[in-house]
């Protein structure tokens, strides 16, 4: 029997792909382009908006006889050991590929956003924490240990990693977010998905784009978002993870800017997606996004409407499950009201990257390699690195950290002694499991209660909870206040319960009025500082929470951003001591719970002045951490110069420790552009470099800064090069400078495009 040209692996994949889909019916065509969710619960409370609502039923055996696009959560949905849930999916993929012509299996897909969201998978820290550790390295290591589990399982698409710049800390989601700063969430975020792809994951680029920006931080809210808050903050991170880190598919977002959905957005979709940064891989979209084309955003009349809306701009994949592209679209393209062009087009997309990832090969087979383990010692080591690097000493005033090891201490506080402080909301326990309060968490998660007993075990530790996350209970105060008044220290360990729509104080749907700590709990820390009894501030949270009502009545502040499963002796080693804190704020801690809202890309209307009584100057800045040893910024070359507009500059500092021990400073660089065509940020990053030095040791870095790292979008939507006056600011954080370079660009404005410079080469 003659191998059909399709099936030849010799042959370029789009001449494999162009002969495949002229054999296909349009039915057949159009089974590609949706994926099935097994399993999915279609009452009580879901993992997606609006589950009960949009999921449909469907006939499983009739449904494959056409093929499929994709399997969603196999492992996600409901708990399943990792050795019989990828039998399964094996056993699932023999099916779908026996019962279609073809005999094309579907692309599996999984959440990994701080990890395999499976169960007894390594909960890793949330992405708020990869951008605390500024460590684009490790966050790679992570992302390629995931996608080898992935992989492992017989999965091949990531939804991950989630690229939404931070604009209002009140955000539910913020916790999933890498930080406030686009340069930052960029070369972080490209380092997750070159880990991820590296193991052969489809790493998912989302949310496609704008989604951060919703009006009063409200989930799945309008953007107004303006053309150049899209272009110069919004749309950056995605640009470097595609051109950079190669990543092979994007979401598009829920959300719609300026009245247009994003789902039914062809300008973003197609035009700036594919025409312009030529991206080649698959738009899939949010769970249920096309259908909610016509039953939230109101631009379609029904679901065929709403999958021609989706398809026309560019979206291919509709997920979680089957609804508008199924029979609604195949009826309408009869009808001649959907050209078939259209699902030609995204069926081509969808197949070329399964024959990328070698489903259209004869000798595919997708039976697991040998039994599964997915939550390795290695995975722990990492996850417990990680953790620890995203710990940030915000405040240590009198140097009542480390403490002592035989010293007492009242730990008190609602996160104290709970497993799941430790996890964001896409973790599988705090996401699956709470469905399920039968079944065990499946992997070991020490409390800050038990490390800290672990890591000081001559210390005599007393614990009382004293309230909870979000009740308004306040009988527990009483034990709390009269443990910590027998104590020498008192280690208060505060913040948020993830959770899904409501159901948590951080994750997805869980939006907040403003920053002040959940429930009761800043009356539970006034009475511990009343006690007189010197108070070390835990916080474990999604999100930043005003503390300006404590500022300077605390011994020590410690923030911790949903550090994983091995978050908790992350933070006792860094109140032992055993870690030094290298940790810096990817989003700033307000003074006041009004936020403003703030972040600290601001113009300079956004800054403190006269003309408004609020000050929004936040407690601690973007880019803070304090460390338990001293460093000297020394020998700066940088003087005044003058640069073409093409041109590049290096300036070059020498860090030294000069403490007693071992610790990591954070390099930062920053821009300042006195004066432009349209405002800027007063300050913004754009280059950093973490330094691990032992007592006395020195490094010498120098940062190359190339004038595209000055561009912007000005007045007519271009993107340019400005003459002019820049200065270059070195420093620990976006309010500190050490060093200041200042630089004169000369010569014509130049227009910059895709073939930019995006990040700052950092020489040794």
């Amino acid at each position: 029997m003659t191998t059909p040209p399709w099936r030849d692996p010799a042959l370029p994949a789009d001449a494999r792909v162009a002969d495949l889909l002229s054999r296909m019916t349009l039915e057949e065509k159009a089974a590609q382009l949706y994926g099935v969710w097994v399993g999915a619960a279609t009452d009580g409370d879901g993992v997606a908006p609006l589950q009960r609502e949009m999921t449909a039923e469907y006939d499983w055996d009739e449904l494959i006889e056409l093929g499929l696009g994709q399997l969603t959560r196999s492992f996600g949905t409901a708990p399943v050991d990792p050795d019989v849930g990828a039998r399964a999916l094996a056993r699932a993929q023999r099916r779908i590929a026996a019962a279609n012509r073809f005999g094309i299996p579907a692309v599996a897909h999984e959440e990994c956003l701080a990890g395999f969201t499976a169960w007894r998978a390594t909960a890793y820290p949330v992405p708020l924490a990869w951008g605390a550790s500024f460590d684009p390295e490790l966050v790679e290591q992570v992302g390629r240990h995931i996608g080898r589990d992935l992989r492992a399982a017989g999965v091949h698409q990531g939804l991950a990693p989630v690229l939404d710049v931070v604009r209002d800390p009140r955000w539910g989601r913020v916790e999933e977010t890498i930080g406030e700063d686009p340069y930052l969430v960029g070369t972080i975020g490209t380092a997750y998905v070159r880990g991820l792809e590296s193991a052969g994951v489809v790493a998912t680029l989302k949310h496609f784009a704008g989604y951060a920006s919703s009006v009063g931080a409200r989930n799945l809210a309008p953007v107004r978002a303006g053309v150049r808050e899209f272009a110069d903050v919004t749309l950056p991170p995605f640009e470097m993870a595609l051109r950079e880190g190669g990543a092979r598919s994007v979401m598009a977002a829920y959300t719609e800017t300026d009245g247009v959905p994003a789902s039914a957005d062809p300008r973003l979709l197609t035009g700036l997606l594919r025409e312009e940064w030529g991206f080649t891989g698959t738009v899939v979209a949010d769970y249920f996004g096309i259908g909610f084309l016509q039953s939230l955003h109101r631009v379609a009349a029904d679901e065929a409407e709403a999958a021609h809306l989706a398809l026309a701009a560019g979206l291919d994949v509709e997920l979680p499950t089957v609804k508008c592209y199924g029979k609604p679209l195949v009826a309408a393209v009869r009808e001649g009201r959907v050209p078939e062009s259209l699902v030609d087009r995204a069926a081509r997309r969808v197949l070329l990257q399964k024959c990328e990832l070698g489903l259209l090969d004869e000798d595919w087979r997708p039976e697991p390699e040998g039994p599964l383990d997915l939550d390795s010692a290695a995975n722990r080591a990492l996850a417990g690195r990680l953790a620890e690097e995203s710990v940030v000493l915000l405040d240590n005033p009198d140097g009542l950290l480390p403490l002592a090891p035989d010293t007492r201490i009242a730990v008190v506080g609602p996160r104290a002694a709970d497993a799941l402080a430790m996890l964001g909301c896409y973790s599988f326990p705090s996401h699956v499991l709470t469905h399920h309060p039968e079944i065990p968490l499946g992997i070991e998660i020490p409390t800050v209660l038990d490390a800290l007993r672990t890591e000081l075990p001559d210390a005599k530790v007393t614990f009382a909870e004293g309230c909870g996350v979000d009740d308004p209970d306040t009988a527990g105060f009483a034990e709390a206040v009269a443990r910590t008044a027998e104590s020498d220290v008192c280690v208060a360990v505060l913040g948020d319960r993830a959770g899904l729509f409501g159901r948590g104080t951080s994750g997805e749907g869980c939006d907040a009025t403003d920053l002040r700590l959940p429930g009761v709990q800043a009356d539970l820390l006034d009475a511990l500082v009343a006690t007189g009894v010197p108070v070390v501030l835990v916080l474990l949270t999604g999100r930043p929470y005003a503390l300006g009502r404590w500022h300077g009545r605390l011994g020590a502040v410690v923030q911790a951003f949903f550090p994983g499963e091995e978050g908790g002796p992350a933070v006792a080693g860094v109140l032992s001591g055993r870690v030094n804190p290298s940790g810096r704020l990817p989003v700033s801690v307000p003074r006041e719970p009004g936020g403003q809202p703030w972040t600290y890309l601001q113009p300079p209307l956004g800054l403190a002045g006269e003309v408004s009584s609020l000050d929004p100057t936040p407690l601690y800045p973007f880019g803070h951490g304090r460390s338990y040893t001293r460093f000297v910024w020394e020998d700066f070359a940088g003087t005044a110069a003058e640069i073409p507009t093409d041109g590049s500059y290096d300036l070059s500092v020498t860090v030294r420790n000069t403490g007693d021990r071992a610790g990591t400073e954070v390099v930062q660089l920053y821009l300042h552009d006195p004066v432009a065509s349209v405002t800027r940020p007063d300050v913004r990053l754009i280059g950093y470099q973490r330094l691990d030095l032992e007592p006395g040791a020195a490094r010498r870095l120098t940062f190359r800064f190339h004038t595209d790292l000055s561009s912007f979008t000005d007045r007519s939507g271009a993107r340019v090069v400005e003459p002019g006056e820049l200065e270059l600011r070195l420093g620990p954080s976006s309010a500190e400078v050490r060093h200041r370079a200042r630089l004169r660009l000369t010569g014509p404005v130049r227009l910059v495009g895709t073939e930019r410079r995006l990040r700052c080469e950092v020489l040794p």
